[in-house]
C-alpha cells in the first residue's frame, strides 16, 4: 500500500431494534422511540450531538435485517438497495431499554421522513453504529446553540445536559410558531424561535440575521451550530474571524444541504466544494 492510499473501512456491525412507540411532536417533527433485545449493543457514548447511521429498506425489496449490503448490491437493483441516511440520537434511555430518535418529516419527500411517519410498533430500526463529538463544557462562562429543525434533537439534548448554572442562548429557525416544541430549559439560557415562513427550509439568512443581532456576552462561550450548509458557510467566518472563536470552542458543521439528497450530499462532504 503506497502512502496515498487509504485502507478500507469496515462497516460497523449494524445494530437492530424495533419501533416501540411513534409520537408526532409538532406538524414536521416525529419521535420514533425505538427498543427490543437488540438494544443490548446501544452503548451511551456521553455526546449530546449523538448520532447513527440509519439503514432504510424499501418495503417492496422484502429484506430482513441485518443488511449484507455487499451481497444485496451484487443481486439487487439499485432501486431496491437499502438508503443510508444520518440522524441525532434524541435521548439515550437504556434503563428502560429504549433510545429517541426525532425526524423531520415533509410528506412523501425523501426516505427516513416518510418512513418516520408511517412507523408502526414492531417495525425494524436498523443502526449502523453510533458517533458523536460535542457535549456542553461546564467550565464554558456562556452558551450560543443554532440550529434550524434538524438540529433540535441534539440542542434539546445539550440543554438537558447543562449544569443548573448555564447561561446562554439558542436561536431555533422553523417555519412557524405550530413548530414549537416543550424544551427543558436552564433558567439562564434564552431560546428565540425563528419564523421563515413560507420561504424554503435552507434558503433564508435567518440564523445569521440572528447571530449578528446577538449581544455579545463576555467570557469564553462554547458554541453548537449545525442545519443547512449555505447557512454554516456563512456562520463559520462570523465566529471564527470576526468573533475570534477559537475552534475547540467550535462545534459547527452541517447536517443537510438545500437541494441535496443525503447521498450526494455526504460524497459531496468528501470534497473540498461540500466542505463547511
Amino acid at each position: 500500500m503506497t502512502t496515498t492510499e487509504r485502507p478500507q473501512r469496515r462497516p460497523r456491525p449494524q445494530i437492530v431494534l424495533e419501533v416501540i412507540e411513534s409520537v408526532r411532536l409538532s406538524p414536521h417533527l416525529v419521535r420514533i422511540i425505538a427498543g427490543g433485545p437488540g438494544i443490548s449493543a446501544v452503548v451511551d457514548n456521553g455526546f449530546t450531538d449523538a448520532y447513527t447511521k440509519m439503514v432504510f429498506a424499501p418495503a417492496e425489496a422484502g429484506l430482513t435485517p441485518p443488511y449484507d449490503m455487499e451481497e444485496l448490491r451484487e443481486r439487487l437493483p439499485v432501486e431496491l438497495l437499502p438508503s443510508v441516511r444520518t440522524y441525532s440520537i434524541r435521548r439515550f434511555d437504556l434503563d428502560a431499554g429504549r433510545i429517541w430518535i426525532d425526524f423531520v418529516t415533509h410528506g412523501d419527500e425523501g426516505v427516513a421522513g416518510p418512513w418516520a411517519a408511517n412507523a408502526k410498533p414492531g417495525d425494524p430500526v436498523v443502526l449502523g453504529g453510533i458517533g458523536g463529538g460535542y457535549a456542553p463544557d461546564p467550565a464554558a462562562d456562556w452558551h450560543l446553540l443554532v440550529g434550524d429543525e434538524s438540529a433540535i434533537p441534539a440542542i434539546s439534548a445539550a440543554m438537558e445536559a447543562m449544569p443548573a448554572d448555564a447561561v446562554g442562548t439558542v436561536l431555533l429557525e422553523v417555519q412557524d410558531e405550530s413548530e414549537h416544541i416543550e424544551l427543558s430549559v436552564r433558567d439562564g439560557i434564552e431560546v428565540r424561535w425563528l419564523h421563515r415562513g413560507d420561504r424554503e427550509a435552507g434558503t433564508t439568512t435567518e440564523l445569521m440575521d440572528a447571530v449578528r443581532g446577538l449581544e455579545w456576552r463576555s467570557g469564553r462561550v462554547q458554541i453548537f451550530a449545525h442545519g443547512e450548509r449555505g447557512a454554516m458557510k456563512l456562520l463559520r467566518p462570523y465566529f471564527t474571524d470576526e468573533r475570534g472563536v477559537d475552534r475547540a470552542q467550535l462545534s459547527l458543521s452541517a447536517y443537510w444541504a438545500y437541494g441535496r439528497r443525503e447521498d450526494a450530499f455526504q460524497a459531496e462532504k468528501r470534497e473540498a466544494v461540500g466542505q463547511v
